[in-house]
């Protein structure tokens, strides 16, 4: 494995949560209910473990990895993705 993580501090998480756009009111067929922040957790799993979408683990503070991927391209269409790299870039140094 390439890294650690055990998912954001609250410290870490205030440092993304005002980046996100709202929920939607109305969600989407078969979308499941995931916090931003289980989100966020899955994702710097992946980069930094180097894991595959498949070998996310499975726990109260992991997204699925199919509401994970499915919130990474919808963030990577609206800019919130563009938006969170300087900052997950800043919690690496």
């Amino acid at each position: 494995m390439a890294g650690r993580i055990e998912g954001l501090s609250n410290l870490e998480w205030s440092l993304f949560e005002n980046i996100f756009p709202k929920p939607p009111e109305k969600r989407e067929r078969g979308m499941a209910d995931s916090s931003f922040r289980y989100v966020l957790n899955t994702f710097l799993y992946i980069l930094i473990t180097g894991c595959r979408w498949c070998d996310v683990p499975k726990g109260e503070i992991w997204a699925s990895n199919s509401s994970a991927h499915r919130w990474l391209k919808r963030w990577q269409l609206d800019g919130t993705l563009e938006a969170l790299q300087p900052r997950i870039l800043g919690i690496g140094q």
